[in-house]
């Protein structure tokens, strides 16, 4: 009995011992936990900021999303599309869309990534009506001035370019340009009027997509244009074969003909080369040979 009570005295304290430990463990992962999560809200907090800050910081982050939205696309990058390529313009300036976009029939998409995070932002935040609208009117203006000033580029004008009559002005923020088209629904007639179309991740990846379905049907035609042009080739040669076997079977059935009269000039026809030969033997003419049999 007293060694029972020893093992449970044992069992009950390796169980407490088991419990202080995960308990501490426990408390250790819940401490990373606290610190990843606060290490996290700081940099989602320095990147709100970097980009409420900094123009070019925007417009960085702005051109990360366009290039991902391409990647999805399907677009190949050198070939269907080329990023950050410089160009003339009408009056001679240099001019670097963000994208230019390949079309089948050799035109071109011209793409520019444009932020206005910074009236969104105070739009979101704002606590009042008041605040709320003077944001939303901010975000607006905000977006008619860079549909103004991709405008006047003129990049449908530049050298090198073969572009449609419009440029394709990019908004890397799904809900910014909801509220912009919310606030101000004539907003796409208006950038239209200027050669401009507003387009967000959606309506941009719809396109590109079309673009890609495009240029795989391109691929398609030019492959079947040149299985045409193999066949073809392949039924010319075919045809020269036949006729060459035409024209060797026509000359080996003249060649047997010949055969045919030299045999009998040689062996079966009246007074043939053969039955002379044989007399002379019979007249006692020595031989080493005797003539073969002749097959007909």
């Amino acid at each position: 009995l007293k060694e029972r009570i020893k093992d449970f005295e044992k069992k009950v304290d390796d169980t407490y011992s088991q419990e202080r430990y995960e308990r501490g463990h426990l408390k250790g992962e819940i401490s990373k936990l606290i610190e990843l999560n606060t290490t996290m809200s700081k940099e989602a907090h320095n990147l709100v900021l970097a980009l409420k800050g900094e123009n070019k910081t925007q417009g960085n982050w702005g051109e990360m999303i366009l290039e991902n939205i391409l990647e999805r696309s399907g677009l190949r990058k050198g070939e269907e599309y080329f990023t950050q390529e410089t160009v003339r313009s009408a009056e001679g300036d240099m001019l670097r869309p963000d994208v230019i976009v390949r079309l089948p029939d050799g035109k071109h998409l011209i793409v520019d990534s444009k932020m206005t995070l910074v009236a969104y932002e105070a739009y979101c935040s704002a606590n009042d009506e008041g605040a709320k609208e003077k944001a939303g009117l901010a975000h607006v203006e905000s977006l008619k001035r860079h549909v103004n000033e991709l405008s006047e580029k003129k990049y449908h004008l530049a050298e090198k370019i073969i572009s449609p009559d419009f440029v394709m002005l990019f908004m890397p923020l799904e809900p910014a340009f909801a509220l912009a088209f919310q606030l101000k629904p004539d907003l796409f007639n208006q950038a239209w009027g200027k050669n401009i179309a507003i387009v967000s991740p959606t309506t941009l990846l719809a396109t590109l997509r079309t673009v890609t379905s495009l240029w795989k049907q391109e691929r398609q035609q030019k492959n079947a244009l040149e299985i045409a042009k193999l066949g073809g080739g392949l039924y010319d040669k075919f045809v020269g074969v036949v006729s060459d076997i035409d024209q060797l079977g026509k000359k080996i059935k003249s060649v047997s003909e010949t055969h045919d009269q030299l045999i009998v000039k040689i062996s079966t026809g009246k007074g043939n080369l053969i039955s002379q030969v044989e007399k002379l033997k019979e007249l006692g003419v020595k031989t080493e040979k005797s003539l073969p049999q002749i097959t007909e």
